[in-house]
């Protein structure tokens, strides 16, 4: 399916069987300092009258944020993300085969053939990241870890290659994705997506110099163990996202997520660090522009 016209739906109903409310949250109040999305899937179509990237990224602009990092999935949405930020100035590009994707490729005997393609991608200019790759031992069981170790390795490869960032899906496997880091060498820019470990996790990786991007969770009532890592880490080291239509923070959690919501998680986020809201916009902004660089670079055609 070519990438230009790939788009998801996204289920009506939660994790857990309920039915969800569809309906957008209200625009939050701005950012006093523009900020980031750092990791978004703005072609899943979510919420009772979906949008498509432009409209979010309009109602984004409205609140103070000035771009997002559109991530890819699979060979469709990789391609469909390095498509749109070619054309499109307020988004950058990610593509990788997600840990729970790449079983399926190895058992159809394409996934060398996906790393291949992938390469390719990470070449055009849009393109600024690897991701999102790594592990994932909640959805995928004993028999496709093999495949997702060998992904995550060679999607290592492919951003040290090209001197992209990566960023990193780590679900039930905080143990193995370090070990794979330090074992096969991280790539000089390592986020790791929605940063779901400790404080004793987060020290251990601002250690080795990788970034950690929170998302809506950070604001959920149990995650204390995501405010203490938030809390624990350098200011230079933090990044901030939705990974929307996920992870809606509160109070709008299970509702359609979106980049014009980044609001909300940052003042939680400024909250747990005891900071000022402007300066921590501003920290965060710099933060981003380290890692994937600038939005106003590298267009090479014009949007629709």
């Amino acid at each position: 399916m070519s990438g230009s016209n790939y788009i998801r739906q996204r289920e009506a109903k939660s994790e857990h069987g309920q039915t969800r409310d569809l309906s957008y949250p209200p625009l939050p109040e701005p950012l006093p300092v523009p900020v980031y999305d750092n990791h978004s899937h703005l072609e899943i179509a979510d919420g009772e009258n979906p949008m498509d990237y432009r409209e979010h990224l309009d109602l984004a602009g409205e609140v103070g944020i000035r771009g997002a990092i559109q991530v890819g999935g699979d060979l469709a949405t990789s391609h469909w993300s390095a498509e749109v930020a070619a054309k499109e100035p307020r988004l950058l590009a990610a593509v990788a085969i997600h840990p729970n994707e790449s079983p399926n490729y190895a058992s159809d005997g394409t996934l060398e053939a996906a790393f291949e393609e992938i390469d390719v991608l990470a070449a055009q200019p849009r393109v600024r990241a690897i991701g999102e790759t790594g592990l994932d031992f909640f959805r995928t069981d004993e028999n496709g870890r093999e495949a997702q170790f060998r992904s995550f390795e060679a999607h290592i490869e492919i951003a040290k290659k090209h001197s992209l960032a990566m960023q990193i899906h780590d679900r039930d496997a905080h143990n193995q994705v370090i070990e794979t880091l330090l074992q096969v060498g991280a790539p000089e820019k390592t986020v790791f997506h929605c940063f779901s470990g400790d404080a004793e996790m987060a020290r251990l990786c601002a250690d080795q110099g990788w970034y950690l991007s929170f998302a809506g969770t950070v604001t959920f009532k149990n995650a204390v163990n995501l405010r203490e890592a938030l809390a624990a880490i350098p200011k230079e080291l933090i990044l901030v996202e939705t990974d929307a239509p996920f992870l809606t923070p509160t109070p709008f959690r299970g509702r359609p997520n979106s980049p014009y919501m980044v609001p909300i998680t940052v003042r939680a986020m400024a909250d747990v660090r005891g900071v000022d809201l402007a300066e921590f916009c501003a920290q965060l902004a710099t933060n981003t522009e380290t890692v994937y660089g600038s939005w106003d670079t590298g267009i090479i055609a014009k949007a629709d």
